[in-house]
């Protein structure tokens, strides 16, 4: 069994940020408690490092804004300690044996294809299906643990994947009927603040944005163009099948 750790950057409105992108990172079951204890090692490891406490939560907007725990530290991170602490939060998913993809909805491209549809469907929809294929190929299950905000329609979308997921045809005959059915019940919602793994969710959702949108040129680079290929062979490639030049386990869309 997988638990599939899923959080969002950007919003879904029809202006305000270029793309809506969600971030998913997946732990094995079996392996979630060792797992878990080496993350908090590892945050052991941000607190000598760079100050922060254990339980101080670490997020993309508060690493590009020096916000949240970051404005309070005695001695102010640096834009190039900022780098390097967001740099180290990629670094360290292959060698928790974590797997990670994301998906990344250009809004106006949305809009244009279709119409009132929210970005933030058309992404859930990329997701779960990506889930279900997983889920289907190792013949196991999926837990989905989700950052805390409209619980109530994404477990609509869960729930809908469930009974009739699709899936685009091979074929090219538009799309088939697959339900999730190795999705275990209800997704979970959590607090960002209180979950390790959606904070490595939030931080990988930005990273995949910068790789495909490029952040404009500045002398200190937080997130670079580059940072998701940090997390090595912690991305996920089977999510998207290899084109020359695209970067592996981000889906585009629409």
């Amino acid at each position: 069994m997988y638990l599939a750790y899923v959080d969002e950057s950007g919003d879904d409105g029809r202006d305000g940020s270029q793309t809506y992108t969600l971030g998913c990172v997946m732990v094995d079951g079996s392996a979630w408690a060792e797992t878990f204890d080496r993350l908090i090692a590892f945050r052991r490891f941000v607190r000598e490092a760079f100050g922060l406490r254990v339980r101080d939560e670490i997020k993309a907007n508060y690493l590009l804004r020096n916000a949240g725990p970051f404005r309070d530290l005695q001695n102010q991170l640096s834009e190039s300690a900022r780098f390097k602490l967001y740099r180290s939060c990629m670094r360290i998913q292959p060698k928790l044996n974590l797997s990670t993809f994301a998906v990344v909805i250009d809004k106006m491209r949305a809009n244009e294809r279709s119409g009132t549809r929210p970005a933030s469907d058309i992404g859930w929809e990329y997701l779960l299906q990506r889930l279900e294929r997983r889920a289907s190929h190792e013949n196991t299950e999926i837990l989905l643990v989700h950052d805390e905000g409209d619980t109530l329609t994404i477990r609509k979308r869960a729930r809908k994947a469930r009974r009739a997921g699709s899936a685009g045809s091979a074929f090219g005959t538009g799309l088939l009927s697959v339900p999730f059915l190795r999705l275990l019940d209800d997704p979970v919602p959590r607090r960002s603040h209180e979950s390790y793994f959606l904070q490595l969710a939030d931080l990988n959702a930005y990273a995949a944005f910068r790789r495909l949108h490029p952040p404009p040129s500045r002398p200190v680079q937080i997130v670079p163009q580059n940072m998701w290929d940090e997390l090595g062979s912690a991305r996920f490639r089977p999510v998207r099948a290899a084109r020359h030049g695209d970067p592996p386990a981000i889906v585009p869309g629409p």
